[in-house]
């Protein structure tokens, strides 16, 4: 349900910065295949709208939108309509761990127990769908960089199977909220009640791998705002309402959306073969109701216009317009892979980069790229070396059911390799 792709592909390191900001025209003929695309899918109903942004350096970011949030209604989507971005939250926890590294509060290799001490002694099942009783005791310690990069053994019920998957959703180790009625593949159990309870009950429970032996898809940034919350002596929400949305003019953020802007809520979608159906009626939103605590891994609902303001941080080393809203060398930290040297990386996206501070960094080529994408159709990246930024907005269950996340990708790729053509 949470997973993510790779990020735009190799060649943005050949755009030109300059060439770019020197084309003329309107949004539609700068981005010709992106427009394309927007007007494919929403043309044949596909979809009942887009949104796709995109920006250079500090530039103002630029919008093309089409479609409805909500299928039979006429208000159309804008950069100001408010999407669930799942995953796409997961880098906002991760920048958020690496402001408390650049202050010297939190280390990168420091163990998890020193903050958390319930994760001291764990266990770690003999193999991933073992019985809870094979276990043996881990033979290296969780690390906030393992936190991080999805290294830390954790499991996620969106990815486990066997008894850890029904012990974790017994447990109320489960995903952001989806709908107000259970979704068969889309709900996994009540969550438990707090962030602090969450954390202690994930930690009585057995690891799925090794501490640092492998890239696997977790709960690891949910476990982080924890973290986070006790370093920084202050809830979790609250420190990234005052240190990044605050700072970054994140005005439309939240992990509930006040009744009074639930007027600017999308619809989120199931796609079922032909059959759509409303999972998440926007006027009747689970995301109107308090959530059980600020998932940091998936709990962020957003409009385009503030994740771009989130994504121009990350593209101009911390800074989004006259706040320097992050240290910019905690931010390149945190835009550098991280991986843990030894870890086997099977995931075919992930294994052609690398994972940085909560989301894939490019390498080779395709360095200075970071980004993930999210659960809904959601997808957000930057290439900070050469200060591109671009984010999609849709909402649609699972993402998997249309390729619109990866067709974005490639369309934002022509359409910046084909201007600096003209351009050079």
């Amino acid at each position: 349900m949470l997973r993510s792709g790779a990020l735009l592909g190799v060649g943005l390191g050949l755009a030109s910065r300059a060439g770019w900001a020197a084309s003329a025209g309107s949004v539609d003929e700068r981005y010709p295949a992106v427009a394309a695309l927007l007007d494919r899918y929403v043309g044949a109903g596909k979809l009942s709208g887009l949104v796709a942004t995109a920006g250079w350096g500090q530039s103002p970011m630029e919008t093309i939108a089409r479609g409805v949030g909500t299928r039979g209604e006429r208000t159309p989507l804008g950069p100001d309509s408010l999407f669930r971005i799942y995953s796409m939250t997961k880098p906002v926890t991760g920048m958020a761990a690496m402001m408390l590294v650049g202050e010297g509060r939190l280390g990168l290799d420091q163990p998890l127990s020193d903050i958390l001490p319930a994760y001291a002694r764990m266990q770690v099942l003999t193999a991933p769908d073992a019985p809870l009783d094979q276990v043996r005791p881990a033979t290296a310690p969780i690390t906030i960089r393992q936190l991080l990069t999805h290294t830390a053994g954790l499991g996620y019920t969106i990815v486990q199977k066997g008894p850890i998957k029904q012990a974790y959703e017994q447990a109320g180790i489960v995903p952001a909220q989806v709908s107000r009625v259970p979704v068969p593949g889309l709900f996994f159990g009540s969550a438990a009640p707090s962030l602090a309870e969450f954390a202690d009950r994930l930690a009585a429970l057995p690891l799925v791998y090794e501490p640092g032996s492998r890239w696997s898809y977790s709960v690891s940034l949910d476990l982080l705002g924890r973290v986070i919350e006790v370093v920084a002596g202050m809830p979790f929400d609250t420190f990234l309402a005052q240190r990044i949305f605050g700072p970054a003019g994140m005005t439309s953020t939240w992990f509930t959306v006040p009744q009074a802007q639930a007027h600017r809520l999308t619809t989120n979608y199931g796609l079922l073969g032909d059959a759509v159906l409303p999972l998440d009626p926007a006027r009747s939103s689970i995301y109107l109701d308090k959530p059980a605590f600020p998932y940091g891994g998936a709990g962020l609902v957003t409009s385009p216009r503030d994740y771009d303001r989130f994504l121009t941080m990350l593209a101009n080393g911390g800074r989004v317009g006259r706040a320097q809203v992050m240290d910019e060398a905690a931010l390149r930290l945190g835009l550098s892979n991280l991986l843990p040297p030894n870890a086997v990386v099977e995931d075919r996206f992930v294994r052609t980069g690398g994972f940085g501070a909560g989301g894939r960094v490019g390498l080779g080529e395709d360095a200075g790229t970071f980004g993930w994408s999210g659960a809904a159709g959601t997808v957000g990246f930057v290439n900070a070396r050469i200060g591109l930024r671009a984010g999609l907005y849709t909402q649609y269950m699972p993402s998997d059911a249309l390729p619109v996340q990866e067709e974005f990708r490639a369309a934002m790729l022509a359409d910046v390799l084909a201007r600096t053509k003209r351009a050079a």
